[in-house]
């Protein structure tokens, strides 16, 4: 008789941390498609190691990160799967990863919008970079290249809050109010060091004004794509004086300079990337660890298992990785030829 088909055990504890750290019901189910996205089986005779990698988007190139480190599972933060799809083929580029990633035993997982939704997630990351705050890693970044910028006495509260119970706080992108103004190029020098981004990035200021200029009392965030969240700010009568996304349409960025506020856009996965890397990466690291102790001990009361399965329960070592090769489609290219 056979063992029945299951998911490899540490995968199993990872999907049970994300879920524990972000919450599936946090997710805007209106147009998402969150959660375990590619169940793979666990396979006997080709053990995956106890490793997840975590990447914005599953490219192949990050597929071949994963499957030449025989990761358990990739935690991919944009879903992979977005609609329905009636086949699975090796002419399309993501599906032709998904069929090779459940070939070697590695499942998928996408949090996307529970992350940006989650109090103290995506969302909150964003507002302590442009606040100032000292609460993540990438903080520290502003007092090691000597720039004393300090943090600034705010509120914050969410674009849209959500409707599910239990979670205060939580809800879909940031408005940040500081109690004084503050320099528009304070808040650029802090984006660029937290964010990574320090030789520039994409910025509208009102016709007439420079950034040196501007004084900012209020800022509106959303990682990722901001104009729908920034039209239903909008709505509701909140006024900002600073718009801080990942993209902006043409036509969008050109009227909020029109109405007198300023955008900084960073290219749309770059206001998510860093967020893996100063934040994900150490949280998954604690609760895996409880996660996978639970599991281990669960798992071996149970019966009709292979025995290489309860050999994969004997492992207590554990790794969380971030991709090397995932990245925006776009980058800065400075031209060095004299005009």
């Amino acid at each position: 008789m056979s063992s029945p088909a299951v998911a490899a055990p540490y995968t199993r504890a990872v999907v049970s941390a994300m879920r524990k750290l972000y919450p599936e019901a946090l997710a805007d189910k209106s147009f998402d498609n969150t959660g375990l996205l590619l169940e793979a089986p666990f396979d006997p005779l080709r053990r995956q190691m106890n490793s997840v990698l975590l990447t914005v988007d599953l490219t192949k190139a990050v597929a071949d990160e994963a499957i030449e480190r025989n990761d358990s599972i990739v935690v991919a933060y944009h879903p992979i799967i977005f609609r329905g799809l009636k086949a699975l083929t090796l002419k399309d580029s993501q599906q032709q990863s998904l069929l090779r990633l459940a070939a070697e035993g590695i499942s998928v997982y996408s949090p996307h919008t529970a992350v940006d939704c989650a109090r103290g997630g995506l969302g909150d990351w964003l507002a302590d970079i442009v606040s100032g705050t000292p609460h993540h890693p990438s903080q520290l970044s502003l007092k090691e290249k000597g720039l004393h910028l300090g943090s600034n006495q705010h509120t914050r509260y969410p674009i849209q809050a959500t409707k599910v119970e239990g979670y205060p706080g939580a809800g879909m992108g940031r408005i940040v109010r500081f109690s004084k103004a503050v320099p528009l190029t304070d808040i650029i020098d802090r984006i660029g060091l937290g964010l990574g981004n320090p030789k520039g990035f994409p910025i509208a200021v009102p016709q007439g004004k420079q950034a040196s200029d501007m004084m900012i009392k209020s800022i509106g965030i959303c990682a990722g794509s901001g104009g729908h969240l920034f039209s239903e700010m909008e709505k509701m009568g909140e006024e900002v004086d600073l718009l801080f996304t990942g993209e902006l349409s043409h036509h969008e960025a050109l009227a909020a300079i029109e109405k007198g506020k300023c955008v900084i856009c960073l290219f749309h996965s770059n206001t998510e990337r860093g967020f893996l890397h100063s934040v994900l990466k150490g949280q998954l690291e604690s609760t895996i660890a409880e996660e996978w102790e639970r599991i281990r001990m669960e798992e071996r009361a149970k019966e009709g298992m292979s025995d290489e399965y309860f050999e994969a329960l004997d492992d207590e070592h554990i790794e969380v990785h971030v991709s090397e090769v995932d990245r925006d489609p776009y980058g800065i290219m400075i031209s060095k030829r004299e005009l």
